[in-house]
């Protein structure tokens, strides 16, 4: 049951979200059981592979070029830093890494060929891969499926009502094209949304009808808790309270049953009591490591020792479903020759001017 059929509607999923929260909170516990192991919590890490500059204005995210926050633009990292990063993760108990570029689009150049090969070692080490990378045609999703790529991040953010008053350089129907060209190329679909950003309830539901409208919802739905960051336009954001992120993860589990419901952005506002309220309401994934992208997140320690406390265990790896097999990429390998072959011409070539006894000019600066 992919959709809970009593609660298709708005007005149905209205009065459920508003049900007394114990009620609510018990109902989803219940549902949780009937599709989850309730001790099994996914321990997930998130990693921004490119940080800032971003030309678009989500106006609660500090990695826009045109906010002035203390996010400071760095290129895309190297395969072999975020191969080093997945292992730490890994050791640490993560089974599923996330990367996040801050572009709009994908493009098809070098950097997306580095992405490409880090999907496929992230993957050939046994851990699910999930990327952000900004909207996506069919042909690059098809790419990352083949390289070995889990899920595919796009977050709807809210109701299509109010998105616009938080972004205008992205439209909704954009986002639920990449949703869709991902879909087309058989990557699993993380989507979820942000509460907090000034949103009305109804906005918070009409974020979860534009996944019940989808012929396939997503296999995972994170929920986010707005973190105010100076120097956006959303920075004097009253934070809100856990109860409404509670709310939120219980409201989500009983319309999709059979979704992962990810805790979050925003959990450092969180006590380990409303945490432990937002497991029994079916919350079955955290993000673990001291950062999300660029904001805080509870450290590895803390989240291992509220697993004891809470008697939680991590859950494994591809325990939603089967490892992606990797194929090799035909155009990195093409690349990979033609980049061969020139530095073998140069090779050659300097090789012949010694020969013939030209040596490289020296040129003195005084």
């Amino acid at each position: 049951m992919k959709v809970n059929p009593t609660y298709n509607t708005k007005e149905s999923l209205l009065e459920l979200y508003n049900k007394p929260l114990l009620e609510l909170v018990f109902e989803a516990a219940t549902i949780h059981r009937q599709f989850h192991n309730p001790r099994e919590v996914q321990m997930s890490s998130l990693l921004s592979i490119k940080t800032g500059g971003c030309p678009e204005d989500c106006g609660y995210c500090p990695q826009a070029a045109r906010y002035h926050t203390d996010v400071e633009a760095h290129k895309l990292m190297t395969v072999e830093s975020v191969i080093e990063q997945a292992q730490n993760a890994k050791a640490n108990g993560s089974s599923r890494l996330c990367m996040g570029a801050a572009w709009r689009e994908v493009r098809d150049n070098k950097d997306f060929d580095n992405v490409i090969e880090m999907v496929q070692a992230v993957n050939n080490m046994d851990m699910e891969v999930c990327c952000t990378l900004g909207m996506m045609n069919e042909d690059q999703a098809k790419r990352l499926k083949n390289a070995g790529l889990f899920a595919y991040n796009h977050n709807l953010d809210s109701s299509k009502e109010f998105y616009g008053d938080v972004i205008s350089t992205r439209e909704y129907d954009d986002r639920l094209n990449t949703i869709e060209n991902a879909r087309k190329a058989g990557i699993t679909v993380c989507s979820g949304g942000i509460i907090g950003m000034g949103e009305a309830v109804e906005d918070r539901v009409g974020l979860l009808m534009s996944y019940m409208e989808m012929d396939t919802p997503p296999e995972s739905i994170p929920i986010n808790a707005l973190v105010a960051i100076e120097g956006t336009p959303l920075e004097d954001q009253k934070p809100i309270e856990q109860w409404e992120m509670i709310r939120m993860v219980a409201t989500t589990r009983i319309a999709f049953p059979e979704s992962v419901v990810r805790l979050s952005a925003g959990r450092t506002k969180m006590n380990m009591e409303g945490q432990a309220l937002c497991f029994m309401a079916g919350a079955s994934s955290i993000f673990a490591g001291d950062k999300l992208l660029t904001t805080p997140n509870p450290e590895f320690n803390e989240d291992k020792e509220m697993f004891d406390i809470l008697g939680l265990i991590p859950k494994q790896a591809f325990a939603d479903g089967e490892k992606p097999v990797t194929i090799p990429d035909e155009k990195i390998i093409e690349r990979k020759r033609q980049e061969a072959e020139r530095a073998a011409e140069l090779a050659e070539a300097s090789s012949k001017a010694k020969e013939a006894g030209f040596e490289p000019r020296k040129v003195t600066v005084s």
